[in-house]
């Protein structure tokens, strides 16, 4: 099995074990303000998105960011909302059909973005309620800051869910 398939497999984990009991705007702070933390400590600059519905919960642009990581954070962010499942695992399924979203489903780039950093906020019982997007560092990473913070937040063991 290829590196795509072995990603792919632990992003559909990823997406089934990083659930919450409930989902709200003190939920979204903390959130937010973990992977703020996460990003502090590693020097690392991004945007940070937290949405439930179409409602902006929390949104925080660290020193060293540009209104294109807001850009980018819009575009994936639209992406899960569209199909409710991570921006990275939909660029990485494209990538190995040899597709595209715009392809798949006529969407404008100008819109949707296929790169890792949004992940949607699942409740248990549930389904789909909203999207953590953060942007700013090489998408893969931004992924894995998402799924770190969400990991954490859920009391899932981080081995259990990282990529690598």
């Amino acid at each position: 099995m290829g590196t795509i398939e072995r990603d792919l497999e632990r992003l559909a984990l990823q997406e089934q074990l990083l659930q919450l009991d409930r989902f709200d705007e003190a939920t979204a702070w903390e959130l937010g303000a973990s992977i703020k933390a996460l990003c502090e400590a590693r020097k690392q600059a991004v945007t940070i998105e937290i949405r439930r519905a179409k409602e902006t919960l929390f949104f925080y642009a660290m020193s060293g960011t540009t209104p294109n990581h807001a850009e980018w954070a819009r575009r994936k962010r639209n992406t899960v909302d569209l199909l409710h499942r991570s921006s990275y695992s939909t660029g990485l399924a494209h990538a190995k059909d040899g597709s595209s979203l715009p392809l798949k489903t006529g969407v404008s780039l100008a819109d949707y973005a296929e790169h890792g950093g949004s992940f949607p906020i699942r409740v248990k019982g549930v389904g789909c309620v909203g999207t953590v997007t953060v942007s700013g560092v090489p998408q893969r990473e931004d992924h894995a800051i998402v799924v770190e913070a969400l990991a954490l937040l859920c009391g899932v063991a981080l081995v259990d869910v990282a990529l690598d």
